[in-house]
């Protein structure tokens, strides 16, 4: 068991980021570049994050999904709707390089926090806001969570194919591919800033992320003008897409080019579909895969798991097991990688966790601080603003600010 503690070197090291954000999207995306290096001030209202209220949870505002969303963050609780709380806001975002939000346009304006008046306070400021739907569009204003974002992009028609009704993915995965696209944007346009000398405003739009991630192979030869074909890549969208029964169990099998079919059929007893047309070449493959995943459907069941994975071990065919989510802890690869790590938090004890999966040679990811307590840095982070402490002691009487221990 080890204690997080501050550890120089990451690569955004002396970048300063105001997290705006609540829920996932953002949150999980500050996190990331926190674990680069970046010093992320959580800015939270005297309410906090939302998240910090789900169960489970072993203390108030300390839920397990607000600690794996959260690390590597300062939190600083301000009331953002007293004018003198938005005043602060402008006295941090004045020293600091980045500023993300969530919020709507609606919302934004009405809390006068525009790219404007943020540049006034400092031209060099990078401003990400992570909004549901594009600004320039007439679902602007809508809100977004996960499912609706599923649903709009076509993600829920899509995990409906294999059944009577349109389904939402077991994950949020538009929360967190859009949130990538966060860390892509943030990295670019700071790059950009060494470059230039200038700041800028970023707007990662859920709606249009997962557009434009589902239509990646799915637009298919609807690329063209006038169209050839129909939308949907065929392998992706054929119905026997799936994990194969085995004779023990379940396997993943991806036999991909010429040869990793000719090694399948023979291995399989079956040489001679190697030289059945339909089989021949790859395009021959996609044009006939419902009839080719069900042959392969038909021989996974007579090895097992096990003999599925030695053959493709030793012919280079794609193949694995089929790893239940509770046997990810027990898995020898990602012990080997030390992918999972034990730290001690502060307040809520022994806790495991999955931390960027990212390995840089000369700035390595780090978890120097695990998640905070609502408003734990306020004296710390207005102190290094220049706020004297009977100033912020006056603001934490007011309600204006909140701190914690």
């Amino acid at each position: 068991m080890i204690e997080a503690a501050a550890v120089p070197g990451g690569a955004l090291d002396g970048v300063t980021i105001l997290d705006l954000t609540t829920v996932i999207m953002g949150p999980y995306a500050t996190q990331m570049l926190g674990d680069m290096g970046a010093d992320v001030i959580k800015i939270e209202s005297p309410a906090g994050d939302p998240m910090r209220h789900m169960q489970p949870t072993k203390s108030p505002g300390m839920a397990a999904l607000f600690l794996n969303t959260n690390r590597n963050k300062r939190s600083v609780a301000l009331d953002l709707k007293q004018p003198a709380g938005r005043g602060i806001l402008f006295r941090l975002a004045a020293q600091a390089d980045v500023l993300i939000h969530n919020l709507r346009p609606g919302p934004l304006a009405r809390m006068g926090l525009s790219y404007e008046r943020l540049r006034e306070a400092n031209p060099r400021i990078i401003c990400c806001g992570a909004r549901g739907f594009g600004e320039g569009g007439p679902y602007r204003d809508k809100p977004a969570y996960d499912d609706l974002i599923q649903a709009a992009s076509g993600m829920a028609a899509l995990g409906g194919r294999l059944g009577p009704e349109p389904a939402y993915m077991p994950s949020i995965l538009c929360d967190k591919v859009t949130a990538l696209s966060i860390v892509n944007a943030v990295v670019a346009a700071l790059f950009h800033r060494e470059r230039s000398g200038h700041g800028q405003t970023i707007e990662v739009p859920m709606f249009e992320t997962m557009a434009a991630f589902n239509l990646l192979e799915h637009m298919n030869g609807h690329c063209y003008d006038p169209p050839v074909g129909k939308l949907g890549w065929a392998r992706i969208m054929s119905p026997f897409r799936k994990p194969f029964r085995s004779k023990d169990g379940h396997v993943s099998l991806i036999p991909y080019s010429d040869a990793n079919w000719r090694a399948f059929f023979e291995f399989a007893g079956r040489p001679e579909l190697a030289r059945d047309p339909r089989f021949l070449s790859m395009s021959a493959r996609v044009e006939h895969v419902d009839a080719l995943y069900g042959l392969v459907e038909a021989i996974a069941v007579t090895k097992t798991t096990a003999e599925w994975i030695a053959f493709g071990d030793r012919s280079n065919v794609p193949a694995m097991k089929v790893i239940a989510l509770d046997e990810l802890w027990q898995d020898d690869h990602l012990a080997a990688v030390g992918f999972f790590e034990d730290h001690r938090h502060p307040s809520e004890g022994p806790m495991r966790i999955a931390p960027t999966p990212l390995r840089f040679s000369d700035s390595p990811v780090t978890v120097r601080r695990l998640a905070p307590r609502l408003g734990q840095h306020t004296r710390e982070v207005l102190a290094g603003a220049g706020l004297a402490e009977d100033e912020i002691d006056r603001l934490a009487a007011s309600g204006i600010v909140t701190t914690g221990a």
